[in-house]
C-alpha cells in the first residue's frame, strides 16, 4: 500500500473492489454466511441498494421474471425495504468498511453461488428487455459471463489495453467466477496486482486500464473465457449515468468516496425514469 494515502482511504477504495488494498485471507470467512443465505437458489440477481425507492422497483423486476432478488447495500445507505421473496445479505458484516459497491461481492461468485445477475443501481429497463435478459442469463452455461459490450469508438481496437466490458447488467456463473479468479481476470481494480499473479502475469497485465470490467475483457481475450456480450444500446434507455450527459451535476467526490445516492437522486426523478421505461405501474 502507497504511504501517502490514510489507513482510513485505503478503506473507501477497498470498499470499491482493488486488488492493492485487499487481504485474501478474510474472503472465505466473509463469505460463509452469503453461500448459507443463498442455499438451494438457483436464479440469484444482485440488486444493490443507493436508494431505496429505486432498489424496490428493481426487485419487483427481477421477481417478475422469475428470479430471486439479492438484495446488498451500501452502508451508508443501509438495506432497503424488500418484496417478498427478496433476500437481504450484509455483504459487509465482515469487513465494516465506510463504503462497498456491487463489485465487492460479484469478484467471489465462486465461493458463494451457482449463477449471480446483477446490475448497475442506476438501470431500469422495459420489460421485454428484461425478459430477453432473464432467459439468456439462465441459459448460461457453468463456465461462462455475461457483460456489456460499451459503444466505443471508431479506433478503440488501437489501443486494446483500454478496453473493458460494463458490469451495467450480466451474470456470472460460478465455474466462471473460478476461473477469472485463478487466472487473475475479474471484475475488480488492477489486475496486475491480483493475488493470483505470478510475476510473469503482473507483466502481462501491466498498462490495461484500472478499472471494473477491465479484467473480464482480459479474460475473455487472453484467457480464452466464455463471454456472452450484451450490446450496450440494449440497455441504454434507463441507464441514469453521467457518461455523455452534459447536463448530469455531480453531488459527491469523484473519488473512492463516492456516494451514488447523492448522485443519483440530484440528476434524476424516479418517476420520469419509469414513464420513459414503460414501468409507471411499479412506482
Amino acid at each position: 500500500m502507497s504511504k501517502t494515502r490514510t489507513t482510513e482511504e485505503w478503506r473507501y477504495i477497498l470498499g470499491n473492489g482493488h486488488w492493492e488494498a485487499f487481504n485474501m485471507a478474510e474472503i472465505e470467512v466473509a463469505a460463509a454466511p452469503w453461500a448459507k443465505a443463498l442455499a438451494g437458489v438457483e436464479r440469484a440477481w444482485l440488486c444493490w441498494n443507493v436508494d431505496p425507492a429505486w432498489c424496490l422497483i428493481q426487485q419487483k423486476l427481477v421477481r417478475e421474471v422469475g428470479w430471486t432478488p439479492v438484495v446488498g447495500y451500501d452502508p451508508r445507505v443501509g438495506p432497503p425495504p424488500l418484496v417478498e421473496g427478496a433476500i437481504c445479505i450484509d455483504f459487509n458484516a465482515h469487513f465494516k468498511l465506510p463504503t462497498m459497491w456491487m463489485h465487492f461481492p460479484m469478484e467471489f461468485v465462486f465461493l458463494f453461488c451457482d449463477r449471480l445477475a446483477f446490475w448497475h443501481s442506476d438501470l431500469l429497463v422495459r420489460r421485454d428487455v428484461m425478459r430477453t435478459l432473464a432467459d439468456q442469463f439462465a441459459a448460461l452455461p457453468d463456465g461462462a459471463t455475461a457483460a456489456v459490450a460499451p459503444k466505443e469508438g471508431n479506433l478503440a481496437f488501437l489501443y486494446p489495453k483500454a478496453r473493458r466490458y460494463w458490469e451495467l447488467v450480466g451474470c456470472t456463473t460460478r465455474a466462471a467466477s473460478r476461473s477469472q479468479f485463478e487466472n487473475a481476470a475479474g471484475w475488480w481494480m488492477d489486475i496486475w496486482k491480483h493475488p493470483s499473479c505470478s510475476a510473469d502475469m503482473a507483466a502481462a497485465r501491466n498498462g490495461y486500464y484500472y478499472d471494473h470490467g477491465t479484467g473480464i475483457r482480459y479474460w475473455h481475450k487472453k484467457c480464452r473465457g466464455d463471454v456472452r456480450l450484451i450490446a450496450e444500446k440494449m440497455v441504454s434507455e434507463g441507464h441514469c449515468t453521467r457518461i455523455g450527459n452534459n447536463n448530469y451535476v455531480i453531488q459527491s467526490p469523484d473519488n473512492s468516496h463516492r456516494d451514488l445516492s447523492l448522485d443519483l437522486a440530484g440528476n434524476f426523478d424516479l418517476m420520469h425514469v419509469l414513464q420513459r421505461v414503460r414501468l409507471n405501474d411499479l412506482g
